[in-house]
């Protein structure tokens, strides 16, 4: 220890503090960066680019965040037990920054793209490269986490707590910062189109950068080697509990019998082998524990703001005036309300409370938490129930809808089956109409055609009534979903009498005869301009502003020029409407899931180190990272049991599950006495002459009681083995 100390204080410091520390919080900032810029885009990267729907993609979400809160128990024994914390978060450091590589080249999509088209031809590489990297990056991840702010405490001498203390602080600062820039940068890296062959969204920018951050924590880690402070291994007591736990169990299970006196607790039994004080260690630990188990329900809808929250943003309006604000983006608004919320309710919100001598006790915190995440579930069902009013009615298998375009210079009357129809001159009806079987369009005496149907599709019937007796009606087939990552399709519908070349920037729409369509092109949001073209030389400018997740077939009507002006007629008929519901309607819903996040998480932890032995607080750690990763779990089963169809049914179950286990932790925190541990292990410190005799002596009688019932199952087995002999012999007789 002297030693150690001695070392310690011979470092080189700047501002009284070891040079060492500023090389763990650049670490800290940058792996932070790392982890979280590939978490903002990874439910994306599933539905968008491995085309997994919503239920799968958040299933496997949570299957990576579980194991990444599972990890590191496994990190905190190896470094204990074995390589020490230096070792420990290199070693693992650099599996994390191979599965960080490992996905940035999982979403190149050239690598398997043989035919050039921008869409993968061999998905099942891009997958299983998804998988491997995911699992090394949770290994990393989750191995290193119980091991850095810890390596960083080691810095310090025992002296030296106000130091520590702002370290931990600047720590903190570190991971929040990285966290919050990192949601901010990567989905912008995201929305860029890159590609050799096509250009596409550029999953593999976002996914490479927080891949080069990894390698650079690493890299500035190692730098610091020779400054740090390396203690040796000295053994994990988690592993220490868990034997002793393991002890008492299987202790008790041997003596079950009645003749052995009953013990006031059960982990009383372990006092044969363990000593007092381990044993009340052990008793305080689980007493906290057993608060925990209703703690996993709070992180399985907290978690959700990287899933089913983000999958909801891509339904929505996320022009914010001077911002475009991007799907993933909307993660941003927790780390920045947690820097405002946090001071915000240490200085103000609580010592306010205090004030009005009202008892807001830790778990009375905690209920408080609980019950301000439900809500934000519920408001978000809420919302998700106004998004699906603007979300497009698809025909159901039974069915097949139409709609009509009129494609003359003049008022159209007709009747679609026993719909009597009246359209303006180059006007469609309103919406699709829904038609459960084969109908005839009639436009007129005598004049009558069978139109196709095929169940679950939409279609489009252009009327041009040139020549009614020979005139064919011309059927187009329609888009059948929203388009992706708020996109808009437009499509164009030639109504001149030459044919049209379109171009919008680098996208072509090709060469489209009169009266035909061309197919849809996804132009992403802002103001489009569309240069038409036409074979007699005529060129001019359409102009649209374009939201989000819209579909439009743009009718050219005419086209003519005067002068050195352009005079163009085009009619949108609009065959999605664009996402209306807008972004900021999730703000709410952050909020109290935030301040739920504020008054549950910071005081559950601060409750745990004040409920916890000295020596077994990291026990706790990983007890409450354990409830994260149940967490996850519960969502990733429910996903996939999907016990209700709509999503804003499922936004309404979480909210009242959380409410239910809510009452429940309310009722088990009004029975919890608070206890004062450093009191506790007072008592047990030293022992006297007559606990030792005592032990002495219990363990003494155990054993001899032991040796009786031995000897009592050897003579009733020796005694039943004589009777079976006996009836064996008699039997050969």
């Amino acid at each position: 220890m002297a030693d150690r100390d001695e070392k310690r204080s011979r470092s080189v410091r700047v501002c009284g503090y070891p040079i060492s520390i500023f090389f763990i919080v650049v670490n800290e900032f940058c792996e932070r960066f790392s982890y979280y810029g590939m978490r903002a885009v990874l439910v994306l990267y599933f539905k968008y680019f491995l085309r997994w729907d919503d239920d799968f993609a958040t299933t496997i979400y949570h299957t990576f965040v579980a194991l990444c809160y599972l990890t590191p128990i496994l990190g905190a024994i190896i470094a204990d037990s074995w390589l020490g914390k230096f070792k420990t978060i290199v070693y693992l450091s650099i599996v994390y920054a191979l599965g960080q590589v490992i996905m940035a080249i999982s979403a190149i999509h050239d690598i398997t793209d043989v035919n050039q088209d921008g869409t993968p031809d061999n998905m099942t590489v891009h997958v299983a490269l998804s998988m491997v990297g995911l699992i090394l990056i949770a290994l990393g991840t989750g191995g290193i986490k119980p091991c850095v702010a810890a390596f960083g405490g080691d810095q310090f001498q025992d002296h030296e707590e106000r130091q520590r203390s702002t370290f931990f602080s600047i720590f903190y600062l570190s991971i929040n910062a990285g966290s919050l820039l990192s949601t901010v940068i990567t989905p912008i890296l995201r929305a860029q189109e890159c590609g050799i062959h096509t250009q596409q969204k550029c999953y593999p920018l976002a996914f490479g950068v927080p891949a080069a951050l990894m390698v650079v924590a690493l890299i500035v880690f190692m730098v610091g080697s020779g400054m740090y402070n390396k203690t040796a291994p000295q053994g994990n007591i988690m592993v220490k509990v868990i034997r002793c736990i393991w002890f008492a169990i299987s202790n008790r299970f041997r003596h079950r019998s009645p003749q052995y006196p009953k013990r006031e607790h059960w982990m009383d039994w372990a006092e044969e082998r363990y000593d007092k004080l381990l044993i009340a260690q052990v008793k305080m630990v689980l007493k906290v524990l057993f608060l925990y188990i209703p703690l996993p329900m709070f992180w399985a809808l907290f978690d959700q703001q990287g899933s089913r929250w983000t999958l909801q943003a891509t339904t929505m309006n996320g022009d914010f005036g001077a911002l475009i604000i991007q799907p993933d983006q909307m993660q941003t608004v927790n780390p920045i309300l947690i820097l405002i919320l946090v001071p915000l309710v240490d200085s103000v919100l609580y010592p306010l409370i205090a004030k009005c001598k009202l008892n807001f006790t830790p778990l009375k915190r905690m209920t408080v938490g609980m019950f301000l995440a439900a809500l934000a579930f519920i408001l978000a069902g809420f919302v998700q129930i106004q998004i699906n009013q603007t979300l497009p009615n698809f025909p159901s298998s039974s069915e097949a809808q139409f709609k009509f375009i009129n494609m003359n210079n003049k008022t159209l009357d007709f009747s679609a089956g026993s719909l009597d129809l009246n359209l303006g001159a180059y006007k469609a009806s309103e919406d699709y109409l829904s038609f459960k079987q084969q109908f005839n369009l009639s436009l007129g005496p005598g004049v009558s055609h069978p139109i196709s149907f095929t169940r679950g599709t939409r279609k489009t019937v252009a009327i041009v009534l040139d020549d009614p007796a020979a005139s064919v009606p011309m059927v187009f087939s329609d888009i059948m979903k929203k388009p992706e990552q708020g996109a808009n399709a437009i499509r164009f519908l030639n109504g001149l009498g030459t044919v049209v070349n379109i171009r919008a920037g680098n996208l072509g729409f090709g060469n489209i005869s009169t009266n035909t369509m061309s197919p849809y092109v996804e132009v992403p949001q802002g103001t489009a301009k569309f240069l038409i073209e036409t074979s007699d030389g005529l060129s001019c400018t359409h102009t649209q502003d374009l939201g989000f997740g819209s579909a439009f077939t743009l009718v050219i009507t005419s086209i003519r020029t005067s002068g050195v002006n352009c005079e163009l007629s085009v009619q949108e008929v609009v065959d999605i409407q664009p996402n209306t519901v807008h972004m900021a309607w999730q703000i709410p819903q952050y909020f109290l899931i935030t301040a739920g996040e504020v008054v549950f998480s910071v005081t559950g932890l601060e409750f745990s180190y004040s409920q916890a032995p000295s020596n077994m607080k990291s026990v706790l750690q990983a007890g409450w990272l354990l409830t994260v990763a149940v967490g996850n779990i519960i969502v990733l089963i429910l996903a996939e049991i999907k016990l209700v169809s709509e999503q804003w049914a499922e936004y309404i179950l979480f909210g009242s599950l959380l409410v239910g286990v809510c009452v429940f932790f309310a009722v088990m925190a009004y029975f919890y006495t608070y206890i004062d541990p450093c009191q506790i292990e007072a008592q047990f410190a030293q022992k006297t002459p007559k606990d030792k005799e005592e032990e002495k002596r219990r363990s003494v009688e155990m054993k001899k009681k032991d040796s009786v019932e031995k000897c009592d199952e050897e003579r009733r087995s020796s005694d039943s083995s004589s009777d079976e002999e006996q009836k064996v012999a008699q039997t050969k007789i």
